[in-house]
Formats: structure tokens, sequence, C-alpha cells
């Protein structure tokens, strides 16, 4: 069969090779022209955790007040979130009342959990005793569900609303939670982070769960270093244009504040907001005192950078011209992570016995090359 046919299990056994239980490997790829990545983020946790809230603010450009707005997610929320240009977040935000999260893990299990490339588990830091214990329940359903449907699937745990939360309670409140969860968690991995939508917090986050999706990252982070010892910077940091998460950055010498980068994250998001609502756009800016000088700008055509400066005697228009003049190599790496992404195959051998399985394959959105082997492990593609 011709990888740009679409086929029925039907016309599969109407083939010259095929042999009912014999292992078939199947290539999917994405469709010729194609350069979108799809990512599947499953947002899961009991009802009023915050998760439609964080969503929102990340990606939808609300403020933390306005999200008092918000009603209850009713069963499944699909959204399609463009990042960086060719990779889009497929968000599956599921409502959290009891009857949804029982009908997720029986009759919609395979459907759920299926194909998932990141699980973020989102718990209320308020909740006691059994509305605790239900929870840790519900995690551990999850858990066993991403295990057997997505076992690549990268997991994160959100502690939410620690802003109600005393603020000399909060690491050890938080700490205890962390141990519970990943010990609970094993032998899957868990990153745990403590959030709020009204600090900075949010934004670490979720920074560190968007660059786990980045395909080229470590490329991205060479480059800056290059970059930031070619112009003597002492940080430079890559944000996404649209969410300004931190998406790369380079370090070269020692700051104290670790939170740094989500501060400016949430700071910039927050005048980026306020610019719109007069009507203008965002374009860059520069900050100088005694100590360093701080330039932001568009870079390209899907992030910002952000270069800090404490050399006083490196003029301002320098280190403006070197921006630009970087601009070429990095808008280049952008386009060859989508090219090497449209080249990567998945492989999935399977048996051509289960009739339904084969359909869900062949009706999904990708193409196949079909190759069969014999048992001298001849192949004969088709």
């Amino acid at each position: 069969i011709a990888p740009s046919v679409v086929c029925t299990y039907q016309t599969l056994v109407k083939l010259p090779a095929f042999r009912p239980n014999r292992p078939i490997i199947v290539y999917p790829f994405l469709r010729p022209g194609s350069s979108e990545m799809k990512k599947k983020v499953l947002l899961m946790g009991k009802s009023g955790s915050g998760k439609t809230s964080m969503r929102s603010i990340i990606f939808a450009n609300y403020i933390a007040k306005d999200t008092s707005r918000l009603g209850a997610t009713i069963d499944v929320e699909h959204s399609h979130v463009r990042f960086l240009g060719n990779l889009v977040l497929n968000l599956w935000d599921c409502g959290g009342q009891e009857a949804f999260m029982e009908n997720y893990f029986v009759s919609q299990r395979e459907n759920i959990f299926r194909n998932v490339e990141v699980l973020i588990y989102v718990f209320d830091v308020e909740s006691r005793d059994e509305e605790l214990k239900r929870d840790l329940r519900y995690y551990e359903t999850c858990l066993s569900a991403i295990y057997e449907n997505s076992p690549s699937a990268k997991v994160f745990c959100l502690i939410h609303k620690m802003d109600l939360l005393q603020e000399d309670q909060r690491d050890k409140i938080f700490s205890d939670r962390e141990n519970e969860i990943i010990n609970m968690s094993k032998p899957v991995d868990c990153s745990c982070f403590k959030t709020s939508i009204w600090d900075e917090t949010l934004y670490r986050a979720w920074s560190s769960i968007v660059y786990k999706l980045i395909p080229n990252v470590k490329e991205l982070e060479q480059s800056l270093t290059l970059f930031a010892d070619l112009m003597d910077g002492d940080e430079v940091l890559l944000f996404e244009r649209a969410t300004f998460l931190v998406i790369s950055h380079c370090q070269r010498n020692l700051q104290r504040d670790i939170h740094r980068f989500e501060k400016v994250s949430n700071i910039i998001k927050q005048f980026k907001l306020s610019c719109s609502k007069v009507a203008a756009q965002f374009q860059s800016m520069e900050v100088r005192n005694s100590n360093f000088a701080a330039f932001i700008d568009v870079f390209t055509t899907n992030t910002y950078i952000m270069v800090i400066m404490s050399d006083p005697h490196i003029p301002s228009a320098a280190t403006l011209l070197n921006i630009k003049n970087a601009r070429k190599h990095f808008e280049k790496l952008e386009r060859s992570s989508q090219s090497q992404q449209n080249n990567k195959y998945s492989i999935i051998t399977f048996y051509l016995d289960p009739e339904n399985y084969i359909n869900l394959l062949l009706n999904s959105y990708h193409k196949f090359i079909f190759i069969e082997t014999d048992k001298k492990n001849k192949i004969k593609k088709y």
C-alpha cells in the first residue's frame, strides 16, 4: 500500500504477503509539507485545584485576578497551543469532579492516557485528611494508566495555591508533600514544584515543563553560551514570544537570586498585557544602572532575548548590534529543529489480529509505511 493511501483492515488482509499473527512494523510519519510537532499534555487534579486558572494565565494572557471568572471544567477541555512556531501543545484539561475522574480511569482510560508526552497533576495544598487521601489515590491511578499506555511520558506534580499558607510554613509543607509524592511515584520519575498564580512560581514550573518538550534545547544552550562568551555578557536568556516562558539560558557569573528568570518572565508578561490594553506592541527594553545593563529585544520569529552586561565600558550600540547579527544563526537553529523532527520515525511492532487496534492506527492523522518480515528477517516494503 502506498504511504499516501488511507486503507482499512479489510484492505490489509488482501495483501499477498499478509499472514495472521505475523509481526508487522509500522513507521508513522508526518504528512508531506507539515512541520508541526504535536505533544499531548494531560492536565489533571481534583476539581477546584486551579488547573484551568494556571493554563489561562500562561497560554491565554489572563491576569491572576481575572481567573475568578472561570467556571469549573466539564469533562475534558481540549486546546491546541502553538509554542515556538512548529511545536503544538495539545492540552487536555481534565475536569476533576469525582464522576469524571472515575470515567477517565475506566471507560476512557485508553483514549485519555494514550500517546501522552507530559502528565501534569495539580494538588491543592489545602487538601486535608480524606480529601488528600482521595487525591493521592487518583494520582496513583493516573500513574498506573500512564505507565500502561504512555510509559515514556514525563510526570510533573504541582503543589498549588502555596500563597494560602503562612510563609514560614511553606517550605516544610511542600517538602513533606514532595517526599510523599516522589515515593508514591516510583518507579516513575516525578518532578514537583510549588506554585501560585500570584507570583513567579507558576512561570518557573511551566518553563521547566516546556523545556522538556523542546527538541534541540541542547543546541540552543550551546549557541547561547558561545554568544555570551563572544560578547562578554553575564547572562543570556531566551523567552518564548507568546508566553514569555524561559526556554533556554546561559549564565557566566554566579547570581544570588535563583528565581530571577521567573520574576522577569512574570514582570515582562504583565507589562506586555498592559501595553496591549492601550493598543501598543511591546518591542524592546533597555534598563541600565551603575551595576549592570539589561537588554530585552525581539530575537527570532518565536523568541525574545535578554542580555545582561556588567561591563560599563561596552556601549549599548555594540550589544544591540551583536543581538541583531546573531538572529540569523538562531533562526537557522529553529528551522533545523523543524526539519529534523520531520525526519524522525516512530516504530511500532504488533500483530495483525486485533482489528480495532489496526483501524485505530489507520484512522489517525498519520500516514504509514508497512513492512512485513518473514522468518529469515527478509523485509518486503509496501
